[in-house]
């Protein structure tokens, strides 16, 4: 993973399948005098001062066994990263001339987000098509506030290139876009992305393990974050962690895999009190002894 925060992830060189994939995007479009079927598929998504680009179902546009195994390997890392069982229908879109997203925030789709480009960045003969985030510090603008500081668009907003094969996923509660696109028609040269979210958070074990067991843990988790909830924490949003569950039934693991949690900025530090709570009584867990070690991605969903 080249880079990770709390309301971001980006995986550089994600899919193995990435040529084979925008292979099948350039051959259809390669004689634009071409009138085959697959062709026109295409719908033109114009939402007058908001949205403005062409899309079309992903699972459909490629061949099945090639998108099939791009799809099985997303869901794969998101059940071990975020603890989300499964993603959304992706779409397929392409950006050229005069294409954007004006800022949003997709509530309530999914608690995470993905971008995954198909964009050849490196060679590209357009400008813009960044995904852009309105950064953490604008939201919370009068907290802090310097008046003496510049504030122009990367003091406001986060552009991240659609580099080919990157794998962007984000908090999707916060307001994000796509930068206009400008200086070509060719769909080839265009910005082209796989998208949608990830969905139904729930814990994922890898081993024997039984969810069963599992589940009476978690409940107990329930009496660890209560004092905090009845002090007024109004937590909101999702984390998940990584527990490795040794064969003699001890937790030999407790990391932080992804964390989207929020809360007002005078509760920051209530907090990260609460996931170091969480954290400690995970690690007292006990399981009974089985054959082998079982890994655990355990998604925890604060809603207010």
């Amino acid at each position: 993973m080249s880079r990770s925060a709390r309301t971001l992830l980006v995986v550089d060189k994600f899919a193995t399948q990435a040529k084979a994939m925008r292979g099948v995007f350039d051959e259809r479009f390669a004689d634009p005098r071409r009138t085959n079927g697959d062709r026109f598929v295409w719908d033109f998504w114009h939402v007058p001062g908001q949205y403005t680009a062409l899309r079309t179902p992903a699972y459909h546009y490629f061949p099945t066994k090639l998108y099939e195994a791009f799809h099985n390997d997303l869901v794969w890392w998101g059940r071990r990263t975020l603890g989300c069982h499964d993603i959304s229908p992706p779409w397929l879109s392409c950006y050229v001339e005069g294409c954007r997203q004006e800022l949003h925030g997709d509530v309530p789709h999914g608690p995470w987000a993905f971008v995954f480009s198909l964009t050849d960045w490196m060679q590209r003969k357009f400008r813009g098509g960044e995904t852009l985030l309105l950064r953490d510090e604008v939201m919370d603008y009068w907290d802090g506030f310097a008046s003496q500081g510049i504030v122009e668009e990367p003091q406001v907003l986060q552009a991240i290139p659609p580099r080919f094969n990157r794998l962007v996923v984000f908090d999707p509660r916060i307001p994000h876009g796509v930068r206009r696109v400008e200086g070509t028609l060719d769909p080839r040269e265009g910005r082209l992305v796989v998208h949608g979210w990830f969905v139904q958070p729930r814990p994922f074990i890898e081993g024997p393990l039984r969810t069963s067991v599992l589940a009476k843990r978690i409940d107990d988790l329930a009496a660890v974050i209560e004092p905090f909830v009845k002090a007024g924490l109004a937590v909101s949003g999702m984390l998940s962690l990584q527990v490795v569950v040794a064969a003699s039934g001890a937790v030999t693991k407790v990391g932080l895999l992804s964390d989207n949690t929020r809360v007002p900025r005078a509760y920051s530090d209530d907090r990260k009190r609460v996931l170091a709570v969480i954290q400690k009584a995970v690690r007292a867990w006990e399981f009974p002894k089985s054959k082998a070690a079982s890994t655990v991605t355990l998604p925890l969903v604060f809603a207010t």
